[in-house]
């Protein structure tokens, strides 16, 4: 049995490191410096080229035969902003919790799992860190590029926890066992620029993109399942740019932001906005980026397994959910099961984020026993 870890030391270490996405360097070095004691081979790689590159990831495994349970984060975080009561990168303990940017979001998890695994045999079978430093920003070179370098090395998990904050009003009462799709679509509307006091010499963008949102507005793309809310279409920007009251502009644009559950392809709706964008407007032009499609795991052994282990140290049983936004989960769900379960989520993103010291201690056991009863033997 490996010697314990001090969670809220490993914690402080990680917060300590400004890591504003997408991370490196500093605080994959303190990852790193307590994994390899426990046994595990490290490899730390940059993927991508600029714009969204390059990004830094570890790959930690430790074991070469038996079970495979991976545990996957992200130690960069959202810049903090400004306002909080002290420095977001100097972690302090005030009271019962511990203040400082990633504390729950998610530097904390980490910091559970490394101590959890810290507790367990390493003959146990075989454990892996997938640990990236751009799951807040673009994600584009995070873990996909990690699930590519899995592969070329012919690893493949039998089972993947990621420890996003999935709590919501106390530590254990939600899992997340899938996530909505998303896809962002931006218009462009052209028109033929004029005097407002001629116009039948110019072609106004406006009124066929105000038509099109219109239609767009109307769409009811599904009513939700058992597992899912319904997805759903939302205008986030409309942008025409006309400084001039007596021109009539030469384009318009609109940025759509479509959530959408398992009943939903990113691709098919980029095709039906395109499509229609196409009737109001045949000059318009559409761009896309698909973040990730709808995934779920469908309630059984897993789930079950984790919330058990929940159950067993908090007395909470904790909800299947797939409410929330994105998360890498959605690359990880293409090789294996994907459960999420995490810290409460109640400050992440915010100022003075901050999580209970108890609840890393209470967090690292339950990583403990998920991860000891995975691994079991079968026939055990």
């Amino acid at each position: 049995m490996l010697a314990a870890i001090d969670v809220t030391t490993l914690t402080k270490a990680l917060i300590a490191c400004e890591s504003v996405t997408p991370a490196s360097s500093a605080v994959f070095d303190v990852l790193e410096q307590a994994l390899l004691p426990l046994g595990f081979a490290v490899e730390r790689f940059q993927a991508g080229e600029a714009p969204d590159g390059p990004v830094e990831n570890l790959l930690a495994v430790r074991g070469t035969s038996g079970a495979h349970f991976a545990f996957a984060g992200h130690l960069d975080v959202v810049p903090p902003g400004s306002g909080w009561t002290g420095d977001p990168f100097v972690p302090e303990v005030r009271g019962d919790l511990l203040y400082g940017r990633g504390a729950v979001d998610m530097k904390g998890a980490i910091a559970a799992f490394v101590t959890a695994v810290a507790r367990i045999p390493a003959d146990a079978g075989m454990i892996s860190l997938i640990i990236t430093g751009d799951e807040e920003g673009p994600a584009t070179f995070g873990t996909v590029a990690l699930i590519d370098r899995m592969a070329a090395r012919g690893l493949r998990p039998d089972l993947c926890l990621v420890g996003e904050p999935t709590s919501v009003d106390q530590l254990g009462d939600m899992i997340k066992i899938g996530r909505r799709g998303s896809v962002n679509i931006w218009i462009d509307v052209p028109g033929k620029q004029g005097h407002v006091a001629y116009p039948h010499l110019a072609d106004n963008p406006i009124r066929r993109l105000v038509s099109l949102l219109a239609d767009i507005n109307a769409i009811e793309l599904d009513q939700g399942n058992d597992w899912f809310q319904p997805s759903n279409i939302e205008v986030t920007d409309i942008t025409v740019g006309n400084p001039a009251t007596n021109v009539i502009p030469a384009k318009a644009s609109a940025r759509l932001s479509i959530r959408f559950n398992d009943q939903q392809r990113g691709e098919a709706l980029v095709d039906r906005i395109t499509a229609l964008a196409q009737a109001h407007a045949p000059g318009a032009t559409v761009a896309a980026r698909i973040s990730g499609e709808a995934f779920l795991t469908l309630p059984g052994s897993f789930s079950s397994l984790v919330a058990d282990a929940v159950a067993r140290h908090t007395g909470h049983h904790p909800a299947l959910s797939t409410t929330g936004g994105t998360s890498d989960a959605r690359f990880l769900s293409k090789i294996c099961p994907v459960v999420e379960f995490g810290l409460v989520n109640a400050t992440m993103h915010k100022l003075d984020e901050a999580v209970a010291l108890n609840d890393l201690e209470v967090l690292s056991d339950i990583y403990a026993d998920i991860v000891t009863t995975a691994l079991q033997p079968a026939s055990a």
